[in-house]
């Protein structure tokens, strides 16, 4: 699950640096062409999607239906949890450019690479080394360790003196929310293994909810700060300190988890 996860981050890598290499060879002033040209990735993944075959997953047959499904505590637990791990990750990841703009005084080019590329390579790279050291590490730990960095990572780029050691902290969040998205499905997977497709429907749709909750905090804190983007940040690190308090009610080991 996480190595699967870690290949989005790398999409988002190639995507700000492909993007940062057209503005810088056509301008900015040519960015509507830029959507018309990123719109060709989802039309070859219909023609790719098209042709994977669809496979029903192991005890499908015994799933839970969605009205039973919302009425389990442990359920509403799980999408607290994936509104967390969204809001943890994009309410950095998103203001992430701007941020080492106003803090570096850098280009729009230099200020995308320093930071939601440097952020979407730790994520990254925090997920391709759980995939492949993850069995020898128990992932509730793991998840709670990641929200206290994620924690920690808000903190530096907010209260850290120096400008690059703010950007420092940015590039740690990446790095510590990486586990959190697929570790709460592999988690869920233990705790509730009859849910079916509908339970990973719905925590897709809290994780999504969660992607646009944080950023949307952190704008509007900042604007009710009169501007200051670290006011919307330190607001921000409510969704780890929310997430850490969720995992630590997962106390029941269920047969089979780490």
């Amino acid at each position: 699950m996480s190595l699967l996860h870690a290949f989005y981050c790398w999409g988002h890598v190639g995507v700000v640096v492909l993007s940062t290499l057209y503005f810088a060879l056509a301008g900015t002033g040519r960015w509507a062409l830029l959507p018309v040209l990123w719109a060709v990735l989802p039309l070859c993944n219909m023609v790719l999607f098209a042709r994977v075959p669809l496979c029903t997953l192991a005890g499908d047959e015994h799933h839970t239906p969605l009205r039973a499904l919302l009425k389990s505590k442990m359920i509403w637990l799980f999408l607290l949890m994936m509104v967390c791990a969204g809001a943890s990750e994009q309410g950095m990841s998103q203001w992430a450019s701007l941020f080492a703009e106003t803090g570096l005084k850098v280009p729009k080019a230099m200020g995308d690479l320093l930071g939601p590329c440097a952020f979407a390579v730790m994520m990254g790279l925090s997920r391709t080394l759980y995939g492949i050291w993850g069995a020898r590490i128990s992932l509730k730990r793991c998840m709670a360790v990641s929200c206290l960095l994620c924690v920690a990572g808000y903190a530096a780029a907010v209260f850290a003196p120096w400008p690059l050691l703010s950007l420092a902290g940015c590039a740690l969040c990446g790095f510590s929310v990486g586990i959190l998205w697929p570790g709460t499905f592999s988690l869920s997977m233990v705790h509730c293994p009859e849910g079916g497709t509908a339970m990973f429907a719905l925590f897709a749709l809290a994780g999504d909810v969660g992607c646009a909750l944080g950023p949307g905090v952190v704008g509007a804190v900042s604007g009710m700060a009169g501007g200051a983007l670290k006011a919307g940040l330190l607001a921000a690190c409510a969704f780890p300190v929310l997430l850490l308090l969720a995992v630590s009610r997962l106390r029941r080991r269920p047969k089979g988890e780490q």
